[in-house]
């Protein structure tokens, strides 16, 4: 079984950026597509970003320019480099593949705040 750890999340004023990292215990290579989760407070867990295993990226349309989703394979880790923050980016971030594991991460908190 692949166990997922992020970390990289805190707290940043608006405009501000974060690198989140997803380490995998096993390996990733031969997953086909690895995605960003996040979750607010009182919402549900929606997708943020995809990235197959050969570099194609997806992303939904309010983070679109301002985040970055990457794999390194050889490293087991999935990263995504966030820019521009808005407060209504402010969730607990996951990792996972797509699709789904049964299993989730804790996750890492992003706060946006002024």
């Amino acid at each position: 079984q692949v166990q997922l750890v992020e970390s990289g999340g805190g707290l940043v004023q608006p405009g501000g950026s974060l690198r989140l990292s997803c380490a995998a215990s096993g390996s990733i290579f031969s997953i086909n597509a690895m995605g960003w989760y996040r979750q607010a407070p009182g919402k549900q867990r929606d997708l943020v970003a995809t990235v197959t295993s050969d570099g194609r990226t997806d992303y939904i349309d309010s983070v679109k320019g301002r985040f970055t989703i990457s794999r390194d394979n050889a490293k087991n880790t999935v990263y995504l480099q966030m820019s521009s923050l808005k407060p209504e980016d402010t969730a607990v971030y996951y990792c996972n593949a797509d699709p789904n594991f049964d299993y989730w991460g804790r996750g890492t908190q992003v706060t946006v705040s002024s």
